[in-house]
C-alpha cells in the first residue's frame, strides 16, 4: 500500500522519480525500489518524503489514495512559462554576445584600416628582386586591397548590427 501511495502521490504532484530523489538525496532507483514494493523508507526518509509530497505520513501509510484529475490547463500553462522565461534568457544572452561580437568586428577593422594608413603602403619601396619579399610583398598587397574593398561593408555592417542588438530599455 505504500508504495502505491508513494506513486500516485508522486505523479499527482507532477514530480517525476529522479525529481523526487534530488528532493530527498536520494538515488533514482531508490525511488523506483519504493514504488515496486522491493524496499521501504526508514523512518527519517518517511518524514521527509511527507514533506517532499506535501502530504501527512498517516496517508502514506495507511490510507488509499485516488489519484486526483490535475488541471491539466493549469500545469501545461505553467510548464509553458517555464519554457518562456528560459528561451527569453537565451535570447537575451544571445542578443548580448552579437552585439559585443558587432562592437569587436569594428574595433578590428578600424584598427586594422588605422594600421594601414601608418604603413602607407610600405610594399611599393620593397625590392622584389628577392623572392621571400617578393612573396610578401604580394601578399600584404592583396590582403590591403582585399581589406581596402570590403571594409566599409564591414563598418556598416558592423555598426548597423550593434545598434539593431543593443539592450533596449
Amino acid at each position: 500500500m505504500l508504495n502505491e501511495n508513494i506513486k500516485v502521490i508522486r505523479k499527482s504532484k507532477g514530480l517525476s522519480q529522479e525529481e523526487l530523489a534530488i528532493k530527498l538525496n536520494v538515488v533514482r532507483q531508490t525511488v523506483s525500489k519504493w514504488e515496486q514494493g522491493l524496499s521501504v523508507p526508514d523512518s527519517e526518509l518517511l518524514v521527509a518524503l511527507s514533506e517532499a509530497l506535501e502530504t501527512p505520513v498517516s496517508t502514506l501509510l495507511g490510507e488509499t489514495v485516488t489519484e486526483p484529475e490535475p488541471d491539466s490547463l493549469k500545469v501545461i500553462s505553467e510548464k509553458l512559462e517555464v519554457i518562456n522565461l528560459q528561451l527569453a534568457q537565451l535570447k537575451a544572452i544571445r542578443q548580448k554576445t552579437l552585439h559585443w561580437l558587432f562592437i569587436a568586428l569594428c574595433v578590428v577593422t578600424a584598427a586594422i584600416f588605422a594600421g594601414l594608413l601608418a604603413c602607407g603602403s610600405p610594399y611599393l619601396g620593397w625590392d622584389y628582386g628577392d623572392p621571400e619579399t617578393a612573396v610578401f610583398g604580394a601578399a600584404f598587397h592583396t590582403f590591403e586591397w582585399f581589406f581596402i574593398r570590403t571594409a566599409p561593408f564591414l563598418l556598416t555592417g558592423s555598426i548597423v548590427g550593434i545598434v539593431l542588438t543593443r539592450k533596449k530599455t
